[in-house]
C-alpha cells in the first residue's frame, strides 16, 4: 500500500532527528501504537488566582484580565484537567488556550507551559525573543496526545526549559486540517514516510521545520528508549543556537519539499478510464486478507479497502472476486470488536488482523463512512444483518453523538476513569463474567457470553471485548434455542447492558461541531431513509442541516466548526464538499428543493473562492485565506475522501440534475488536474473513482410524478431501494405548483405529468426517456439496466 494511501493516525513512529553537519541523523526510532482524559475535582467558589508558568515572564494585564474574565465566566462543572492544583481544587497555572473553544486546547490550558494558539502573536514573539518554536498538533480523543501530556507538557522541569528556550504552539488538527496536512507532511519527510499524532514539529519563527517527530516519552530510558523528549528539545535548540546556517538549510530545503508535495500534481490530458477501477481492484485483490477481510497486515482500518467501489466494480463487471472482498470485509468488522457490539458505533481502528482489540476512540466521520457502505451492501446482496449494522451505527449517533440542536458531535475518547481514578483505555466498553451476570438474568447470561465471546480470561487486559465468534444460526444450534429466541434475547440484553454501561464513567466526547463530518453524517441518514424506508432519518438529516446552515454560515460561506453555538475559522474544501453531498442526498430523500438550491449556492462560492480556474480541481484554502507555507490541492482519500474526490462527485451530480453544463467542464478539468494520479497511482484516490464510474456510466435521470404527496410514490421506491444504483439521480415531485417550482432548477422535470391519475415514472439517460409508466414492475425493468465497465487495457 503505498505510504501516502495509508489512514490518518495510523501509527506513531517514535523518532525524531537532529540538525547535523547539514544532515539529519536519526538518534532513534521504535514503533508506538496510537491508542483519551483525567478530570480532576475543581471548586467554584474560590477567587480567581494563578502562577505565572515556570519560566515565562509575567502575564501583561489585558491578558491576565482575558483569563480572570473566562474563568469567572467558567461552568459550575468545570474541572481542571492537570494535576497542579491548589488544596481547594483550583489549577496553579492556566494559559490563552483557555479562552479557546476547541476541546484539544482547553484540555491544555492548565499545563504549566506557556502555550499559545496558532497566530501573529507567537511568531512575532518567536522573532522578538529570536527562539524557535514548538509546535504540537494533535486532538481531544487522541491517547497518546493525552500520555505526551501528562508525560511531559504538565510537568514542570520540562515546562520551565521550553517557556525559557521556545515559544510553544497548540493546535488542533480538526479544526485546523490546513496546518495539519503541511506540518504531518514534514514529519513524514523527517521520519521517511512515518506519521501520526501526537505531532511534534520544531519551526523557526517563519513556521518553517528543521525537525519533527510523533509521541516522544519525557526523558532518556523513558518506555525504553535511549532519548527522550528533554533532550531532544535541548539537542535542537542547541542546533538552532549554534548552527544558524545549517538550520534555515535544513528548513528551507523541506520547506521546498513540502511545497512540491503538497502543490497541484501533474496533470493528463483527457478522462480517466475504466483502466483505475480494474487496477484497483486487483491492487485490493493481490493484498487481501481472504480470512480476516481488508487488507492484510497488523493494524486495520475501515478505511484501507474501499468497500464502495468494489461493490460498484462488480456491479459492472460481474467480478464475484470483488463482491466477496467487501462483504466478507463488512462482515469480519461487523463481527469483531472494532465494533462497538452493545452502543453500535465502531470505533477508530483495528490493532490486530482480526478486528478484535480496537484502538477504542470513535470518531463521527468513521461512522458516517460505514453506513452508506453497509447500506449498499444490503442493496447488492439483500442481506438483512448489513441493513441492521446501518441501523445500529445510527441509532449509536442518536444516542450518544446527536447534540440538543440536531447536529453532531465530533469523537469520543479511547480511555475512561477506573475505579482507582487512573485513565484505562477501552475500560468503558469491556465486560467481564461476573459484571454480565450482576445485569442479566441466568438464560441472558448464558447466551451473551457463547454470543459474545465472553471468557473468564478475556481477550483484553483480563476484560472481554465483545465481539461475535459464531454466527447467529450456529450459537442457536450451540445452544439448543431457536435462533428467533435468541436474537430476541440477544436485543433485549443489549439495551440492559448499554442502560448499565451508561452509568460507567463514560470517556471524554468532543462536543465540537464539525461542518465537514456533518455533512457526511447527513448524507448517511439521508442515504438510509431511502434505502430503508425510514422518513425519520431524513428528518434527523434536515435538522443537521438546518443547524450548519443557520450556525455555520458567514455571508454566503461556511465556517469550520461550532461550540456552544458559536461559530469560527473559515471552513475549508471538505467543509463545503461534505456539506454539498450530504445536500444533494437530502433533496434525494425529502425532496425539498431548498436543499438543492442550498448546494448549488455554497458550489458557487467553491467555485469562486476555492477551484483553481486555472489547472483544475480544488484547493484546501480559500484564496483569501492567511498564507502559510504552501496553498495545497487536497488529492489522497484516506480516512477521510479528499474533498477533491467528492467535490467532483458533487459537480457530475448537479450537471445531472440542472443540465448546466458548466458543472460538467468544471468535474472534467478536475480528473485531468488528477490524471496523473487516477493513471498512475488509482488505489491512492479510491474514492474519487467513485464519481471516475460515475463519468464512465450513463447516469440514471429517474423522475417520479406524484398526484398527491411523496407517498405515492412508495411501490416505485420500493423497486427502487431493491437494487443497487448508485449513478443515478431522483427527483420526486407533486404535479402542480411544486413540480413547476422545481422544474425551475431541475429542467428535466419539464412536461413531465401524471398519467391517469397515477404516480408516473420517467425513467432517462442522457436526457432521453424510456415511456412513461405507472406500473411499479416495468419500472423496475428500466431501472435494471446495467451498461457494463470497459475492459482493462
Amino acid at each position: 500500500m503505498p505510504a501516502a494511501r495509508q489512514p490518518d493516525g495510523w501509527h506513531d513512529t517514535l523518532a525524531t532527528t537532529v540538525v547535523r553537519s547539514g544532515a539529519f541523523v536519526s538518534t532513534f526510532a521504535a514503533v508506538w501504537l496510537l491508542s483519551g482524559c483525567v478530570l480532576q475535582p475543581g471548586a467554584q467558589s474560590v477567587a480567581f488566582d494563578f502562577d505565572t508558568p515556570p519560566g515565562a515572564t509575567g502575564f501583561e494585564a489585558p491578558l491576565r484580565d482575558s483569563l480572570a474574565s473566562a474563568w469567572a465566566r467558567r461552568p459550575t462543572d468545570y474541572a481542571p484537567r492537570t494535576r497542579h492544583l491548589r488544596d481547594d481544587g483550583s489549577p496553579r497555572y492556566i494559559n490563552r488556550l483557555f479562552l479557546e473553544s476547541s476541546p484539544y486546547l482547553r484540555q491544555h490550558a492548565h499545563n504549566p507551559l506557556n502555550w499559545h494558539p496558532w497566530g501573529d502573536e507567537a511568531f512575532d514573539l518567536a522573532r522578538t525573543l529570536g527562539r524557535p518554536i514548538l509546535l504540537s498538533i494533535g486532538y481531544s480523543t487522541c491517547h497518546w496526545c493525552h500520555v505526551m501530556e501528562e508525560e511531559s507538557f504538565d510537568d514542570e522541569e520540562i515546562a520551565r526549559y521550553l517557556n525559557e528556550n521556545y515559544v510553544v504552539i497548540k493546535v488542533d488538527r480538526e479544526v485546523r486540517p490546513d496546518l495539519d496536512a503541511i506540518y504531518m507532511s514534514a514529519v513524514q519527510l523527517f521520519l521517511q514516510g512515518g506519521g501520526g499524532w501526537p505531532m511534534t514539529v520544531w519551526l523557526t519563527p517563519d513556521g518553517e521545520p528543521f525537525s519533527g517527530a510523533t509521541y516522544l516519552p519525557a526523558r532518556d530510558g523513558d518506555r525504553g528508549v535511549s532519548v527522550g523528549f528533554l533532550t531532544v528539545a535541548r539537542r535542537l535548540k542547541a542546533a538552532y543556537d549554534e548552527q544558524p546556517d545549517q538550520v534555515a538549510t535544513v528548513s528551507a530545503e523541506v520547506t521546498g519539499r513540502i511545497r512540491e508535495r503538497l502543490a497541484p500534481g501533474a496533470g493528463r490530458d483527457g478522462l480517466p478510464t475504466a483502466q483505475s477501477l480494474h487496477t484497483t481492484a486487483d491492487y485490493y485483490r493481490s493484498g487481501f486478507d481472504a480470512t480476516h477481510g481488508g487488507l492484510g497486515g497488523q493494524q486495520k482500518f475501515p478505511s484501507s479497502l474501499s468497500v464502495r467501489m468494489l461493490l460498484r466494480h462488480h456491479r459492472r463487471t460481474g467480478d464475484v472476486e470483488s463482491l466477496t472482498m467487501a462483504t466478507r470485509t463488512l462482515e469480519a468488522m461487523a463481527a469483531g470488536g472494532i465494533r462497538d457490539q452493545v452502543g453500535g458505533g465502531f470505533h477508530r481502528y483495528s490493532t490486530d488482523p482480526q478486528w478484535l482489540v480496537p484502538h477504542f476512540e470513535q470518531m463521527l466521520y468513521d461512522n458516517a463512512l460505514l453506513v452508506p457502505a453497509y447500506l449498499e451492501a444490503y442493496q447488492v446482496t439483500g442481506r438483512e444483518d448489513f441493513a441492521d449494522v446501518a441501523r445500529d451505527i445510527l441509532r449509536y449517533v442518536e444516542r450518544d453523538m446527536t447534540a440538543p440542536d440536531g447536529a453532531f458531535y465530533s469523537a469520543t475518547d479511547a480511555d475512561s476513569l477506573g475505579p482507582d481514578g487512573e485513565r484505562e483505555e477501552g475500560l468503558f466498553f469491556t465486560w467481564t463474567p461476573e459484571e454480565i451476570a450482576a445485569v442479566l438474568d441466568a438464560e441472558q447470561t448464558r447466551v451473551v457470553m457463547a454470543y459474545f465471546g465472553v471468557t473468564a480470561v478475556g481477550n483484553f487486559e483480563g476484560r472481554t471485548i465483545l465481539h461475535t465468534p459464531g454466527s447467529l444460526p450456529d450459537v442457536a444450534a450451540d445452544l439448543d434455542v431457536p435462533v428467533g429466541a435468541l436474537r430476541r434475547t440477544i436485543d433485549a440484553a443489549r439495551e440492559q447492558l448499554y442502560a448499565t454501561r451508561a452509568r460507567r464513567p463514560a470517556p471524554l466526547r468532543d462536543d465540537k461541531i464539525l461542518t465537514a463530518w456533518n455533512g457526511l453524517m447527513i448524507s448517511a441518514l439521508s442515504q438510509a431513509s431511502l434505502v430503508l424506508d425510514d422518513q425519520v432519518y431524513a428528518e434527523r438529516g434536515a435538522r443537521a442541516a438546518d443547524y450548519l446552515l443557520r450556525t455555520l454560515r458567514r455571508d454566503e460561506g461556511l465556517l469550520r466548526a461550532a461550540l456552544d453555538g458559536a461559530a469560527r475559522q473559515t471552513a475549508y474544501l471538505d467543509d463545503y464538499a461534505f456539506l454539498i453531498a450530504g445536500l444533494l442526498d437530502l433533496y434525494e430523500a425529502d425532496g425539498d428543493l431548498r436543499w438543492l438550491d442550498e448546494a448549488r449556492a455554497l458550489d458557487a462560492v467553491l467555485a469562486r473562492d476555492y477551484e483553481d480556474v486555472s489547472g483544475g480541481g480544488f484547493f484546501r484554502t480559500a484564496a483569501d485565506q492567511a498564507s502559510l507555507l504552501t496553498r495545497e490541492k487536497p488529492t489522497y482519500d484516506a480516512a477521510e475522501p479528499s474533498g477533491n474526490s467528492v467535490a467532483v462527485l458533487n459537480l457530475l451530480r448537479l450537471h445531472e440534475l440542472t443540465t448546466d453544463d458548466g458543472y460538467r467542464v468544471r468535474a472534467e478539468r478536475a480528473f485531468e488536474a488528477f490524471g496523473a494520479m487516477l493513471a498512475d497511482s488509482a488505489p491512492a484516490v479510491s474514492e474519487m473513482l467513485l464519481a471516475v464510474d460515475y463519468q464512465l456510466d450513463r447516469p440514471k435521470e429517474i423522475v417520479l410524478v406524484v398526484p398527491h404527496g411523496r407517498d405515492d410514490a412508495a411501490p416505485f421506491l420500493h423497486e427502487l431501494r431493491a437494487r443497487f444504483l448508485p449513478n443515478r439521480i431522483l427527483a420526486i415531485v407533486t404535479e402542480g405548483d411544486e413540480l413547476e417550482r422545481h422544474a425551475q432548477v431541475v429542467p428535466l422535470l419539464d412536461g413531465k405529468t401524471v398519467r391517469d391519475g397515477q404516480t408516473t415514472a420517467y425513467v432517462c439517460e442522457n436526457r432521453i426517456c424510456d415511456l412513461p409508466t405507472t406500473d411499479p414492475a416495468v419500472f423496475a425493468t428500466q431501472i435494471s439496466t446495467v451498461h457494463p465497465l470497459g475492459p482493462p487495457e
